[in-house]
């Protein structure tokens, strides 16, 4: 764990660079207030510091106050040094944001002592921002395929509109269904249905750009989004998705099967900011498909869905 040392006094400086070093810390050193807000604020800051109460430039509980009002994460224990001890002067430095302090000349156990108080601390809050990350990304997920969830690949469409009406450029939509799914879970079973959707949804995700995106729109639906392609790139896209699905066969519990689906592309353009539009023209487009024998692609323009219901 790396620990921030600040501190204008050099020997001072020294004795605890000295015990902390043998402690097994990683320790950056701060002569003055401003050089340790400097190190407190950047991206890859220490998660705790010993700050001096007296430095020049800015004192231990300015740094404190800073820190705490830049809200960081993750957690940064701070640890006052002072040969401050009246009671006024520590309520001073908590309320700074301090969360403990320790009396010049310190003595060496109850700083260690202090010091692991402060990294049980700072390594229970990691585990919570794991778990929550871990939360938000379970929320954000089907888990079945591992791929964004209807309402993540939804956004990320949103994104991508706004973005590309923004940059006057266009963003591909494809929406696909695998035919006859229901078949495949009443022949073989529901379990060899998800190894189905699993199997598709690597397939389709081998296939792309870094920048695209494919999520479980539904059921047996999938959605893609395709930044700064025009519709003729989009449907392109759309047959080497097809091609890449039909064109070698899936073991599914010791069972070679083919796979086929239904691809319905469109493409955004500046007239519509509405994502969901993109979606039905792109699901009228997929329909399209189904009614012309299936396993192939049909792409609609907003156009020319708008001159099939006038």
């Amino acid at each position: 764990m790396r620990v921030l040392i600040a501190d204008d006094s050099a020997p001072s400086r020294i004795l605890l660079r000295s015990a902390l070093l043998r402690w097994g810390y990683d320790v950056a050193v701060a002569e003055n207030g401003a050089q340790a807000w400097e190190i407190l604020a950047a991206p890859d800051a220490p998660t705790m510091a010993i700050l001096d109460w007296v430095m020049p430039h800015m004192t231990g509980p300015e740094v404190c106050r800073r820190v705490r009002e830049a809200h960081r994460e993750p957690y940064t224990y701070i640890l006052l040094l002072t040969s401050k001890n009246t009671k006024d002067e520590t309520v001073e430095g908590l309320e700074a944001g301090a969360d403990d302090y320790i009396v010049k000349p310190f003595d060496e156990h109850e700083l260690q002592v202090r010091l692991r108080a402060g990294q049980r601390i700072v390594d229970l809050q990691m585990h919570l921002l794991q778990a929550r990350e871990e939360l938000r990304e379970r929320a954000n997920k089907d888990l079945l395929t591992m791929l964004p969830n209807r309402p993540a690949i939804a956004a990320r469409l949103e994104q991508e509109v706004s973005r590309c009406h923004r940059d006057r450029r266009t963003v591909g939509v494809i929406l696909l269904d695998l035919d006859h799914f229901k078949k495949i879970n009443d022949t073989y079973g529901h379990f060899a249905g998800d190894a189905v959707l699993r199997e598709t949804a690597s397939r389709l995700k081998g296939n792309m750009r870094p920048y695209d995106a494919v999520g479980r729109y539904g059921g047996e639906e999938f959605l893609v989004v395709l930044p700064n392609c025009d519709l003729e790139q989009a449907t392109t896209q759309a047959e080497r998705m097809r091609h890449r699905l039909h064109g070698s066969t899936m073991l599914v519990d010791g069972v070679e099967m083919r796979v086929s689906a239904s691809f319905g592309v469109t493409v955004s353009d500046c007239s519509e900011r509405n994502p969901d539009i993109f979606v039905r023209v792109a699901d009228e487009a997929l329909y399209r498909a189904k009614a012309s024998g299936r396993n192939c692609v049909s792409s609609l323009t907003l156009q020319e869905s708008a001159a099939r219901l006038t």
